[in-house]
């Protein structure tokens, strides 16, 4: 059985970088004044809030809405969160975040992103899981059909 997983993630994992079986979304942010340290470098904690924005804008490019799945009773908090940094950002760098949803979600969605600078410079590569979860009940509960059947026609 751990072999036909670890077959699927790595078949997975080719197709995707080959640009196949996934939705990929692209955002602008400028780095403010406020988001530098000391060293004139983007703060390594700006980047959650970055791949909010991204994450929230690659729903919204799908015609969907996180405002509206919360007002349906949908929360998606996030599980995990990991990134790799190769390069700072500095203050007033226009950063393009690159957000890829690489699989159909279930109760789970999976976002990957890249950041790059305004040369095409990757400064970071970073993964968050977010869970699905009712928020009457507060358990997880699957992804949204009309959000499933949208992202499909990307797949």
């Amino acid at each position: 059985m751990y072999r036909i997983k670890m077959i699927k993630r790595i078949l997975l994992f080719s197709l995707t970088k080959l640009g196949y079986n996934m939705y990929t979304s692209k955002t602008k942010i400028r780095v403010r004044y406020s988001e530098t340290d000391m060293m004139g470098y983007c703060y390594y904690g700006n980047y959650a809030t970055y791949f909010e924005v991204a994450r929230v804008e690659a729903i919204r490019q799908l015609g969907f809405s996180y405002k509206k799945m919360e007002d349906d009773g949908i929360a998606l908090p996030v599980l995990e969160f990991s990134i790799k940094y190769f390069k700072p950002a500095f203050y007033d760098d226009e950063l393009t975040i690159e957000t890829t949803i690489s699989e159909i979600p279930k109760a789970r969605i999976h976002f990957e992103y890249k950041t790059y600078n305004v040369d095409g410079v990757l400064l970071n590569e970073a993964k968050t899981t977010l869970v699905f979860i009712n928020k009457k009940t507060m358990k997880p509960c699957s992804a949204p059909t009309d959000f499933v059947e949208g992202l499909k026609k990307h797949f």
